[in-house]
């Protein structure tokens, strides 16, 4: 008996395609402009604990959207039925909605010129064939290797394996329509440890598109074995001013605060601590930020973004000094720019990196805090007030002396990023943002 095909909505051809046909749907009456994106994927998710197997998801997902113009107006819908007749419905839905919504002078797609035309090969799709029998196995070595590292880690709270492999396609009436593929995969794993002072919680992971990029499950374990460990016997401090130390990987959020300020979004609506800021300072003179979407096989890495427009490697601070703002084409129309490629995110953000290593950092110290964890979100992008839960550990001439937690550090925003007077030389690689350590040289500590 003939099986029926089934379309692979995971291919980049195939939804290319699919997004070129959709389009073709959208010339009616009244309609100016149109643009379709796709997202499709495939996944598998995997989470053992105390020894066993706690959950296998498989993941496969599919998303179609549909924005149309007319006058001024726009009209979206979206649908995970990829049949013809709920495309067909899902078109008529968005035409409805655009002509008799509200209209806006700024809406419309982006400009012919600023798409992307060519773009190089990334080295995004390095696929794992990976079955949940053999990703239950890694996860298991993985917590066997964090619960022998140490007498005093006492229990797990998860070993965890996953991979994933999407494919995202996006066609516009200015010409545009493209499609690519990009994978994306984890280990990690969370540890508890507890002696006579009390329990500690500490984590690590790895994450990269090609799974031969990743560290090895063992080291995973031994890692946030370690990590967690060290947290023993943590102290709160008195409340002071200090030096902070920001580990790379949370230092990557300041650099995330900078560039929510310099959004097209904060700057058309009047809500960042750094409006207006471009050709004013930002960040001390010896640092500059560039973003880099075309990093072979970066997390961050894209040929184009959510509206089609070529990335293009630029700098955004050059020597402390703001050059842009990062812009979709909605927000540079607001703002009377050109677009950035940058609708839907940054790609691939690199602080440039200091000379010194993170044990260098701390050995200079004569009393400060090495901030290692955050917590909450008390931060104001209007005023960049800054005021978040932390922990970490106490320096204390050139060593550390003890773990630190409940504590909360504050300052602003403006300040803390005029403030840095150092970063360190451990970048950050696993992650779309690529940071050293990051040293402020002083904040406002809550403790005892």
């Amino acid at each position: 008996m003939n099986r029926p095909q089934t379309t692979d909505f995971n291919s980049p051809d195939v939804l290319d395609e699919l997004a070129c046909r959709v389009l073709e749907w959208t010339a009616l009456p009244d309609i100016d402009d149109a643009e379709v994106s796709i997202t499709a994927g495939e996944g598998l998710a995997v989470t053992v604990r105390g020894g066993a197997c706690e959950m296998v998801e498989h993941e496969r997902d599919k998303s179609l959207a549909v924005t149309l113009f007319s006058k001024g107006r726009k009209g979206s819908a979206t649908t995970s039925d990829f049949s013809a007749t709920a495309l067909r419905e899902s078109i008529a839905a968005a035409r409805e909605i655009a002509l008799h919504g509200e209209a806006d002078a700024w809406a419309g797609l982006a400009a012919a010129d600023w798409l992307a035309r060519e773009y190089p090969e990334l080295e995004l799709d390095h696929p794992w064939a990976l079955e949940a029998e053999a990703a239950i196995a890694l996860a298991l070595e993985c917590e066997r290797a964090a619960l022998g590292h140490d007498s005093r880690i006492k229990q797990s709270d998860g070993a965890s394996v996953n991979r994933y492999r999407g494919t995202r396609a996006y066609a516009n009436t200015h010409g545009f329509h493209g499609a690519y593929r990009g994978t994306r995969h984890g280990i990690s794993a969370v540890m508890i440890a507890a002696d006579e002072h009390g329990m500690q919680r500490g984590y690590w992971y790895s994450s990269s598109r090609d799974p031969a990029a990743l560290e090895d499950a063992a080291s995973v374990g031994h890692t946030a074995a370690r990590r967690t460990v060290a947290k023993l016997g943590a102290q709160r401090i008195q409340t002071t001013e200090l030096p902070v130390i920001y580990e790379a990987r949370a230092a990557a959020g300041l650099i995330g605060h900078l560039i929510s300020a310099i959004s097209g979004g904060a700057q058309y609506r009047r809500a960042s601590f750094l409006l207006d800021a471009i050709g004013t300072r930002v960040l001390p003179d010896f640092l500059s930020l560039t973003e880099q979407p075309h990093l072979p096989g970066a997390l961050g890495s894209a040929p184009f973004d959510g509206d089609g427009v070529a990335t293009r490697p630029k700098t955004i601070v050059a020597d402390g000094t703001l050059e842009t703002y990062v812009l979709s084409a909605y927000a540079a129309r607001r703002l009377g720019l050109a677009p950035t490629g940058n609708a839907g995110g940054t790609h691939n953000l690199v602080l440039t990196p200091g000379t010194r290593d993170l044990p260098d950092l701390i050995a200079a110290e004569r009393r400060a805090l090495l901030v290692t964890d955050l917590m909450g979100f008390g931060v104001n992008g209007v005023t960049g007030d800054y005021s978040r839960g932390a922990s970490g550990f106490l320096i204390e001439r050139g060593e550390i002396v003890h773990a630190v937690e409940e504590i909360t550090i504050a300052g602003n925003l403006k300040d803390m990023l005029q403030g840095i007077t150092d970063v360190g030389t451990d970048i950050e690689l696993q992650a779309a943002v690529r940071t050293g350590s990051v040293r402020i040289g002083s904040m406002a500590v809550a403790g005892a």
